[in-house]
């Protein structure tokens, strides 16, 4: 065998570390499940789409109307696996920041006769096989549609390319994390958040930009969110790039060819991050980057924090429940924890601020405004939630396997007490983060119910209800009150959702996927539930969406679209008073929850850690 074609065959194929990667991925179960899961997924909405785009149809389908339901069942199916690509390359590419970040598996990979890249692209392949497996699993249904036209195999190729893409820049991306081995196992959650955050955002931001045109059209965020070039390719009609040779320079790559564009710079990054990992994997990566050689360095003096070796701190006061206490201030020990958690507070409020400013002085109109309220408290919230998920996922099973379970189950402390001190600081941590996306809403509310301070043109938007035009609050002025009630007890219930898996499960990682699943359906079911009871249902409808802070969010800044049948019937009062009155509701509804799994868990937790003992 010729010496190049072995040297590339170790790189890829032949590499240890990733045949190692792919025996011991293909043996776990839960893979299993999570491919099946995948495909059956798409099988689903691929049979929906093409029955539920037929069932109209008068007698024998005729070409045209099989045509339309391959293209419609294309661009739903289409979506959903750029969507599920998304979500999962993070969950298959968090073991590469978990284990190999570790210190001690350096060590160990290190002293192999392994080379530099052969380490780095192993661990690419390796966790990245599994992602384009998935893929390749579901060509077969996409081949289907081939069957009834209206799919030109070209938009299936460059739809395949464009997860694939997207799939290979979060790989390089985790690899490079657990190389720089500045991240570890606590970094999973930050990579997830980081990944969802930034599709929402430049989702939210094409939003606004084509909220301002006449028509909607391609986008500079086009070319860098997968989800909009997708777009893009699949709806040319009503998301129109610019026409071939109207731009020159990058407004050429970017506005006419959207998706080359993202595939092209997707791997043009990966390849540099692959790079730079070869070049400084057996360097150490970047672990001694800026590390202090005598002294305190300047930001821990200003935040307060001990000196990084140093044997005694300023004492503190401890809450009632040492357990809360701990929770909430072990959270802000490090320097990375204040700045982020302070910046998104100190921004997000800049950012909520700055809306109503804009409003006030005529730079949104009020659809704008709406618009922008709702892509940013949504967005706000949706960021929480993760963070929420992840902390509470994380705050039993972390401390299993670094011992302090333990210990502290050596104290006096009960389980009831525990697990209530645990809830409490995970809610006292989040309050303030919390009060950014509802303050923001509750200034809008106030800023509604002064009039807009003599704002020209008012505070009120024209909607249409029963073909007869009805002059509303941009806000609605009670929504800001009201919110919170909604809100604060959700996100509880998930910290509460999240306590419990991490009390059964072994590890964090475990824990936090199996949370993120619990809590992604339950929300899912109820906020679907929610949003349709709202529109649907006179009176009682408002009520429910109470119980969704999507639901409810949406119902307060667009509450005629919001609980349409209840204007319709009886009136804009009586569905502003159901929206209330399910606010109120919601609280005792998921205190109730809350109380349940609570006491669940106090019942089993003697026999939950005798039973994961030793795991670590």
């Amino acid at each position: 065998m010729p010496v190049i074609l072995r040297w590339l065959l170790r790189l890829g194929p032949m590499n240890p570390i990733a045949q190692r990667l792919v025996q011991n991925g293909s043996r776990r179960t839960k893979h299993f499940y999570l491919r099946a899961a995948y495909l059956a997924a798409l099988i689903l909405v691929l049979l929906w789409s093409l029955l539920y785009s037929t069932m109209n149809a008068q007698g024998s389908l005729d070409y045209r109307t099989l045509a339309a339901a391959g293209a419609s069942a294309f661009t739903w199916t289409a979506y959903l696996q750029v969507a599920l690509i998304a979500l999962l390359a993070p969950v298959f590419m968090a073991g590469a920041i978990a284990q190999e970040a570790n210190p001690r598996n350096w060590d160990i990979l290190l002293t192999t006769p392994l080379s530099a890249a052969e380490i780095v692209l192993g661990n690419l392949f390796g966790r990245l096989l599994f992602i384009l497996a998935l893929l390749l699993a579901s060509l077969p249904l996409f081949a289907i549609t081939q069957y009834f036209g209206g799919v030109p195999g070209r938009s299936i190729f460059a739809s395949y390319a464009i997860a694939s893409s997207a799939a290979i820049f979060v790989g390089s991306v985790a690899i490079a994390l657990s190389v720089s081995r500045l991240v570890g196992r606590r970094a999973v959650f930050t990579f997830y958040i980081a990944v969802v955050t930034y599709l929402a955002i430049t989702i939210g931001m094409d939003v606004w930009i084509n909220a301002q045109r006449a028509q909607a059209s391609v986008t500079w965020l086009t070319a860098i969110n997968p989800f909009l070039c997708l777009r893009a390719l699949l709806n040319p009609t009503t998301y129109a790039r610019a026409p071939e040779g109207s731009q020159t320079g990058l407004a050429s790559w970017f506005l006419e060819s959207p998706v080359t564009t993202f595939c092209t710079i997707s791997l043009l990054l990966s390849a540099v991050l692959m790079m730079a990992s070869t070049i400084t994997v057996r360097l150490g990566g970047l672990l001694q980057a800026g590390s202090e050689s005598s002294g305190m360095p300047w930001y821990r003096k200003i935040l307060g924090m001990p000196a990084k070796d140093a044997e005694h701190r300023a004492p503190r006061g401890v809450w009632t429940n040492p357990i809360a206490w701990r929770e909430a201030a072990a959270r802000n020990a490090t320097m990375g924890r204040i700045v982020a958690r302070w910046s998104f507070i100190g921004l997000g409020g800049l950012l909520g601020l700055s809306l109503i400013v804009m409003f006030h002085i005529g730079t949104l109109d009020a659809s704008g405004f709406q618009l922008a309220l709702i892509t940013v408290v949504m967005g706000e919230l949706g960021v929480i939630v993760l963070v929420a998920v992840n902390m509470s996922a994380t705050a039993i099973s972390r401390e299993r396997e670094d011992g302090t379970l333990d210990l502290l189950l050596t104290t006096p402390i009960t389980p009831s007490q525990y697990l209530t001190g645990k809830l409490r600081g995970l809610v006292a941590y989040l309050l303030p983060m919390l009060a950014v996306p509802l303050g923001t809403l509750l200034l809008a509310s106030i800023y509604t119910l002064v009039g807009g301070l003599g704002r020209d043109g008012g505070v009120t938007i024209v909607n249409t209800v029963l073909q007869n035009k009805v002059e509303l609050p941009v806000v609605l002025p009670e929504g800001g009150f009201v919110a919170p009630l909604a809100v604060v007890p959700f996100v509880a219930f998930c910290l509460m959702v999240g306590l419990q898996f991490s009390l059964k499960s072994k590890g964090t990682l475990g824990s936090v996927v199996a949370t993120f699943g619990a809590v992604g359906i339950a929300a899912g079911i109820l906020g679907l539930c929610a949003w349709n009871a709202a529109s649907d249902v006179p009176v009682a409808g408002p009520a429910l969406a109470g119980l969704s802070p999507a639901a409810a969010i949406f119902a307060i800044v667009h509450p005629a679209d919001m609980m349409l049948s209840t204007y319709n019937n009886s009136g804009g009062a009586t569905a502003r008073t159901a929206l209330v009155v399910g606010c109120l509701l919601a609280a005792p509804a998921y205190a109730a929850f809350i109380y349940g799994i609570h006491a669940s868990m106090v019942r089993n937790f003697d026999v939950t850690v005798r039973k994961l003992a030793g795991n670590k």
